[in-house]
């Protein structure tokens, strides 16, 4: 009886931990889109403008 509820308590950790980190890099994904798109968008815009200087 004390393996089982060891091993209830070690999955219930598990998924406490996993559903705090999960939509924290789900989250952190987007920003990372985010930000090549911006950085994409600004490397464009100096490419076309002529400016070589990065």
């Amino acid at each position: 009886m004390n393996i089982l509820v060891a091993i209830l308590a070690v999955i219930a950790i598990i998924l406490l931990i996993t559903g705090g980190v999960v939509p924290t890099l789900n989250f952190l994904l987007w920003v990372g889109i985010v930000l090549l798109v911006i950085a994409a968008i600004v490397f464009l815009v100096r490419y076309l403008s002529g400016r070589r200087t990065v």
